[in-house]
């Protein structure tokens, strides 16, 4: 199915390589690895994507493995359903993660559960890349993080990366993997999170947060888009003796249930912060994970920064910058806690 020409776009720096251009790579080096790689989605061919990722693969590829589709989300989860059975690894894109809901029953119903359903004689190694998030003024349809929906369905695998070296290190290794990942990447991170990245051979392993940074006084868990506020957050707090420790939670199905313990046991308080709604949201699990397992450990209340419990995104700038946790939010929240 390979054919075409090499691209000639030059490859960014290894030590300052955009969140973009980290999938991109992902995408380019897995492909090239494994001939049953293969994308498909709205206007990804010729046109190289609505955000650009997929730039000069039908080039490299052909179109057969860069492949354009109607405008039917549930078309194309369908299709990367029944190519999986086949012997191939698709790699499916949502124009934007909103319009996933189109292909809910694919993915709920007929991917998720399709293993179990065989006796475990079928595997469905198929990845859904969902472009998500607000903060880039899209309004409605545009803005919305989903991944609650799907981390609550057994059968499916969800991430949601923060940096450049995760994001590509992820997506290698949702691609390798047997079971449907929903891949969930933040169109505001996409040139704005710069950093270094792996070669074609490393892999962020599944099922593994990584503590973003250290501390012994509080403990702050997050994810996503949320990631470089809570670092910015912490650092600030640092300067009054405040020595917070972040933990990216990078998988969030299977959650890392034993990294969440082990640095709650540490520090005693926990601020839990994500950009989608309160209520259900993953934070509200992690929560109750704390509570059930380490509640002798805590010395404070169990805190949640989040979106509220209303439509994402306003189609008013403004009021959609209300909406979004923000570095002076969760600083607010972590004084108040370390105080408590």
């Amino acid at each position: 199915m390979a054919g075409g020409k090499p691209s000639a776009r030059e490859p960014e720096a290894p030590d300052a390589v955009t969140y973009l251009e980290a999938i991109r790579q992902a995408l380019w080096e897995e492909m090239e690895r494994d001939e049953a790689v293969f994308c498909l989605g709205e206007d990804i061919g010729a046109y190289g994507g609505a955000f650009q990722i997929t730039k000069g693969f039908v080039e490299r590829f052909g179109a057969a493995r860069c492949l354009d589709t109607p405008i039917s989300e549930s078309c194309i989860v369908g299709v990367a359903i029944g190519a999986s059975l086949l012997g191939f690894r698709p790699v499916a894109e949502m124009q934007f993660g909103d319009f996933i809901s189109m292909a809910f029953d694919q993915v709920v119903n007929q991917a998720a559960t399709l293993r179990y359903r065989y006796g475990g004689r079928e595997s469905v190694p198929l990845v859904i890349r969902c472009p998500a998030g607000a903060g880039v003024h899209g309004g409605l349809y545009h803005s919305q993080d989903t991944e609650a929906w799907f981390v609550h369905r057994p059968g499916l695998k969800v991430v949601y990366p923060a940096v450049p070296f995760d994001a590509k290190g992820l997506l290698k290794a949702a691609i390798r993997d047997p079971n449907p990942v929903l891949y969930f990447e933040h169109k505001g991170l996409y040139r704005r999170a710069k950093g270094p990245v792996g070669d074609a051979d490393t892999l962020v392993p599944l099922g593994r947060a990584e503590v973003k940074r250290s501390g012994d006084d509080l403990t702050l868990i997050t994810y996503g888009p949320m990631v470089p506020r809570s670092l910015a957050a912490a650092e600030k707090i640092a300067e009054e003796g405040v020595e917070v420790e972040v933990l990216d939670l990078r998988t969030l199905a299977p959650m890392d249930r034993e990294a969440i313990l082990a640095s709650v046991r540490k520090t005693s308080k926990v601020l839990i912060v994500h950009e989608a709604q309160r209520t259900l949201g993953v934070g509200a699990e992690v929560a109750a994970l704390i509570a059930e397992e380490a509640f002798e450990d805590l010395d404070g209340p169990i805190v949640r920064i989040t979106w509220p419990d209303v439509h994402m995104a306003p189609f008013s700038p403004p009021l959609e910058e209300y909406c979004l946790p923000n570095e002076e939010r969760i600083l607010a929240a972590l004084r108040k806690l370390a105080a408590y």
